[in-house]
């Protein structure tokens, strides 16, 4: 062979090599994101949610994990799945607006998609249909029963018919009761106990469709909560609004600390995360377990600490 030749030949297989390395072999085959709406650390250790504080202690966990400001549900959860903030992903509302542009960067499901991977959406409230892409979700599921029962059965049943890829699923339950009684309140406190009942009932269903030792499950939530004033329902009552114990949106600590866990493949057991966890690293975290290239534009980074090398 001439000099040229094995130059050429080197050359070819440095650059096979190097596209190898470049390319994320999967650290989970499934990630279940499960958002408990308006939950914050405070609420979780107050309330009866003995699931959930075991995964935390078995799993790799930060009781102080931060969302975006505005502390608003639809562009938390836009954050969460889109991996960038809302200077860049603009949604700015927190209501289904079929006159509001549509969101013009790519979730994280239309890139799952992308990669041939299974995806889905189970969640309580209209204003999702927001982060409905076309090419995104082979399942978006907004329940009859909407309150956290519902959206487990409905969440058992995709797990066992599709065994999806990447799966989200969203309990309204705290956010319900804790605008309508406040955010330390018993009613609320009753919410957080059925979702983590129903958190069991999907645990159950990952488990009976054989794809446990190959998941990953991230608890988190949207954003916290803080009562109002008496001043500040007064000035509700001015607008033509009824009393509401119970808000958030704020840059207020209250609003803005959230947990995070990370739980099953790879995971680190009774880790305690202590690098920074920003609402939009959640995106980037599923899709680096799901072998996805992390887009150069996001915002957000894996938390690769919560798991092993």
């Amino acid at each position: 062979m001439k000099p040229l030749e094995i130059l050429r030949w080197m050359t070819l297989g440095l650059f096979a090599v190097t596209s190898l390395c470049a390319q994320s072999a999967p650290r989970a085959s499934h990630v279940f994101i499960i958002s408990f709406d308006q939950t914050s650390p405070e609420n979780i250790d107050q309330a009866e949610m003995p699931l959930f504080k075991v995964m935390a202690t078995e799993g790799a966990h930060t009781w102080e994990a931060y969302t975006i400001v505005p502390s608003l549900t639809l562009p938390s959860h836009t954050s969460m799945l889109t991996g960038v903030g809302v200077q860049k992903h603009q949604i700015t509302w927190n209501e289904w607006e079929t006159t509001k542009p549509k969101l013009a960067v790519p979730t994280i499901f239309r890139l799952a998609k992308k990669q041939g991977l299974t995806t889905a959406m189970i969640v309580s409230k209209s204003k999702f249909k927001t982060l409905e892409q076309p090419d995104s979700l082979d399942k978006f599921i907004i329940p009859q029963e909407f309150l956290s029962p519902g959206i487990a059965a409905a969440a058992a049943d995709v797990i066992k018919e599709l065994a999806p890829n990447l799966c989200f699923i969203h309990f309204g339950d705290p956010d319900f009761t804790g605008h309508q009684y406040g955010v330390r309140s018993p009613e609320k406190m009753k919410a957080l106990a059925t979702c983590d009942r129903a958190l069991g009932v999907i645990r159950t269903a990952i488990t009976a469709a054989g794809i446990a030792d190959s998941s990953v499950i991230i608890l988190t939530a949207d954003h916290g909560g803080h009562d109002r004033t008496p001043e500040e329902n007064a000035a509700r009552a001015k607008q033509g609004l009824g009393p509401q114990l119970g808000t958030h949106g704020s840059a207020e600590s209250a609003d803005v600390i959230i947990p995070w866990i990370a739980w099953g493949k790879g995971v680190k057991p009774g880790f305690t995360i202590t690098a920074p966890v920003i609402q939009y690293d959640t995106a980037a975290t599923a899709l680096w377990l799901l072998g996805v290239p992390v887009p150069e534009n996001f915002w957000g980074r894996p938390v690769t600490s919560a798991f092993s090398d």
